[in-house]
């Protein structure tokens, strides 16, 4: 599988993380694991279908997906060759602009027209193969650049609250969360269950958890003093949160091997 990542214009960077790009002729069949990163997702597939198991039985995708947040791993596998478009936005982005409540689409991965009707699809009709990645980013800046709008109070709060869980790596508690933004434990609970999907605390656990990857792209180390140095404070407590988000211990996982999982993990 060939990957690649593109950044947006600079104009949307407040909306989307980045734009990414899978592919494969392949047509032998393989399951993917992905795992929790924090950032909702819509993409687009333009080679053969998907199947997706997320909730102990697999599915047939359809060819164009809305993809909340996730609190565990799940499995996809191919049914031919692989052609993926994907979007990769801020983690409140989709409920700001859609006026979603994203606590409907935590651990789903749906039709993207059941949840936005049609308004992607001047980028669906855009996709073809082969596709050319930077002619098909500046496209999708282009039709994003429409739905651009001012952020609603709680919207900026919610910003506000995400800058500095991904300033502390997710090491950060929520009294301090609620100090920034000036709420109440239970109004920084619904304003983060209704933009993001997931609560606070869980929150600031899955950012904590992917920093791990980040590290270890970066530094050579070994997964327990990363583990330490992004914040858990001891083997067994890093141990348990991993196996709760990949399913595997992570003296078994293999960080460098060329996955899908790995691929959106790994942000440096």
């Amino acid at each position: 599988m060939n990957y690649q990542r593109i950044e947006p214009d600079l104009k949307l960077k407040p909306w989307v993380d980045c734009y990414w790009f899978a592919e494969s002729t392949s047509l032998m069949r393989e399951k993917k694991k992905i795992i929790p990163d924090g950032f909702p997702e819509i993409i687009f597939h333009y080679r053969d279908l998907y199947r997706i198991n997320i909730s102990g039985r697999w599915q047939q995708q359809s060819r164009h997906l809305f993809a909340g947040q996730i609190r565990k791993f799940f499995f996809l596998e191919n049914t031919g060759a692989s052609g993926m478009v994907g979007i990769k936005f801020k983690p409140a982005a989709l409920a700001s602009l859609f006026d979603l409540p994203m606590t409907d689409y935590v651990d789903k991965v749906v039709p993207l027209s059941n949840v936005v009707g049609k308004t992607f699809d001047a980028i669906a009709v855009r996709i073809h193969d082969p596709v050319t990645p930077q002619e098909l980013a500046k496209a999708i800046d282009h039709e994003l650049s429409l739905l651009m709008k001012p952020m609603s109070d709680d919207a900026l709060k919610v910003e506000r609250c995400l800058a500095l869980i991904f300033s502390c790596k997710g090491n950060v508690e929520v009294p301090k969360l609620c100090d920034q933004v000036s709420v109440t434990e239970r109004q920084l609970q619904r304003l983060l269950n209704r933009y993001i999907g997931l609560a606070p605390k869980f929150y600031c656990r899955v950012v904590r958890f992917s920093h791990i990857f980040s590290l270890m792209e970066q530094h050579d180390s070994s997964w327990v003093e990363i583990a330490l140095e992004s914040g858990y404070y001891d083997q067994s407590h890093f141990i348990r949160n991993f196996k709760a988000f990949t399913g595997e211990d992570p003296s078994a996982y293999l960080f460098e091997e060329d996955t899908l999982a790995n691929f959106f993990m790994k942000r440096a």
